[in-house]
């Protein structure tokens, strides 16, 4: 019996599917459940204003697949920053964290992925980061209320590049509804590529990784790899995370017009199995 679960990325596949055919297309490849993504674009942004009846239809939807959306990945905070010194960028982000808090409430999502950005188009600065602070407080306040966790992922920025960053705010704000989310392949780039560095870095989330992005990397390049050509150490990084009992992973890549999209979901579904079950049996030995 598998003791973790592994996810598939939305964006994984061609946005000119519906959500159920994304389901469908998730379990046909081999994964266990999707993260949402509601990222910058006007198009995911409106997500967070679907009525009841859509909500229940997506639902529907799972319980007939039996693929649920356990996750999402909230990157629409790049273009509205909780650190913005823009007041009309700054009130926007907070709606758009209170909205995806009750998003993930009315959907049953236990936790939001949140990217770990003060700001992204403006400088990072002094005033910035106090701005972050005082909107993730609040923010935090909001998903204790609704009980959903919200967990950083490590991005490419300098700014929370790394677990150790992220864990700077959660030690800070000692909450429940405050955790680490990590992306493998950000840190591993963090690191130029030193993974004894990235499993020392991993190691400090212990009692607060929720779950880990598995996305491959190479210098000055965060995203569109194929899984294998760059220099992420998977086996590494899982064997670290699955000390600290992590057993919820989530593929992530890209769909990039390919013709062969629903080949490389399948493949990379293999690729990760494979690396997650190489540590998964020594764990039982």
């Amino acid at each position: 019996m598998r003791t973790y679960r592994l996810g598939l990325y939305e964006k994984s596949m061609p946005n000119t599917l519906s959500i159920l055919e994304k389901f469908e297309t998730a379990k046909k490849a081999g994964f266990d459940f999707i993260e949402l993504s509601i990222d910058e674009s006007d198009e995911k942004l409106k997500r967070l204003d679907w009525d009841m009846s859509t909500i229940k239809k997506i639902k529907e939807h799972m319980d007939h697949t039996g693929i649920y959306i356990q996750s999402i990945c909230l990157s629409g905070h790049r273009k509205y920053p909780l650190g913005s010194i823009e007041s009309n960028k700054s009130i926007k982000s907070l709606d758009i964290m209170e909205k995806a808090i009750i998003l993930a409430h009315k959907l049953g999502v236990r936790y939001i992925q949140i990217a770990g950005y003060d700001a992204y188009y403006e400088t990072s600065n002094e005033e910035t980061r106090h701005k972050f602070l005082i909107n993730l407080i609040k923010s935090v306040e909001i998903a204790a209320a609704y009980g959903v966790i919200l967990a950083f992922e490590t991005m490419e920025t300098a700014f929370m590049n790394t677990v150790n960053k992220a864990m700077h705010y959660v030690n800070l704000l000692d909450s429940p509804y405050l955790k680490v989310y990590p992306d493998i392949g950000n840190i591993t780039n963090a690191f130029d590529g030193d993974a004894s560095l990235v499993v020392l870095d991993l190691v400090k989330g212990k009692g607060h990784t929720v779950a880990a992005h598995l996305k491959e990397t190479k210098p000055g390049h965060f995203r569109n790899l194929d899984f294998g050509v760059g220099h992420t150490d998977y086996k590494a990084c899982i064997k670290a995370l699955f000390n600290q009992n992590v057993r919820i992973f989530v593929g992530e890549f890209w769909y990039l017009g390919e013709d062969n999209w629903f080949d490389k979901i399948v493949l990379a579904n293999q690729f990760l199995r494979t690396q997650i079950e190489g540590v998964e049996s020594l764990e039982d030995n």
